[in-house]
């Protein structure tokens, strides 16, 4: 792993275009970027500045263009298949907007499924991951029992409960009321300071900004400013 000093990622000329239509269009352009462990980084833009882009290159779901993504020194920017689902499994965890829970698994049986192949995992992770987000008492709950908030908050434990390294959310509380959006901003900071965890959220509130310690704008793929809060808000005075 990376040390303090070190960023845990260094990103360098990361470029996406996709062919569309008979054109081509440039989602990211030449992004330059470092990401420390620990840091809580805020990525806002409108829709179409590339901010979904970069979260899944960061995650492996994508690959760039031209430019390089290293993790603790390695690049994983042309990792074949297998290697790019490993890096995946066992450094990432994803919050996506859409909760993508199974409806026929309980609580407690999507956090478990995240968690196969650990050992004892199965045993601990998921009560103390529902825990972390104030649901273990949910854990027997079918998705269709919980609100929107709790599904949400779910998802986060299920993300968090391999102890991932990266934490990244894309829109995490765009489909919520302020209330559960608070709720499940809650447990993405509380999982981030146990873990140690670098963590990514991408969203079009700038509300959630308060709560970084860096925020990043987008625009037409680029980064068109960075911000270092000095001083983080408290979850309770956030407006939106």
């Amino acid at each position: 792993m990376a040390d303090a000093l070190t960023p845990l990622y260094a990103i360098r000329g990361l470029t996406r275009r996709y062919h569309t239509g008979g054109r081509t269009v440039g989602a990211l352009n030449g992004v330059d970027l470092d990401l420390h462990a620990g840091e809580l980084v805020v990525v806002l833009g409108p829709s179409g500045s590339g901010k979904s882009t970069l979260l899944n290159l960061i995650g492996g779901l994508d690959r760039p263009t031209a430019g390089d993504i290293t993790y603790c020194g390695q690049s994983i920017a042309n990792l074949d298949e297998p290697a790019l689902t490993t890096y995946r499994r066992t450094q990432i965890g994803f919050v996506f907007q859409s909760y993508n829970l199974i409806p026929s698994l309980t609580a407690g049986e999507n956090v478990a499924l995240a968690c196969v192949g650990v050992d004892d995992a199965l045993k601990t992770a998921p009560p103390q991951a529902l825990e972390l987000v104030g649901l273990r008492d949910h854990a027997d709950r079918f998705p269709a029992q919980l609100s929107g908030g709790e599904q949400q908050r779910v998802a986060v434990a299920r993300a968090v409960a391999r102890r991932p390294a990266v934490l990244l959310c894309d829109e995490p509380t765009g489909a919520l009321d302020r209330d559960s959006g608070v709720q499940v901003l809650e447990a993405i900071v509380r999982a981030r300071e146990q873990s140690g965890a670098l963590a990514v959220i991408i969203t079009h509130n700038i509300a959630i900004g308060g709560l970084a310690d860096r925020v990043l704008t987008l625009a037409d793929g680029r980064i068109a400013d960075v911000r270092v809060n000095k001083e983080r808000a408290a979850l309770q005075e956030l407006v939106w």
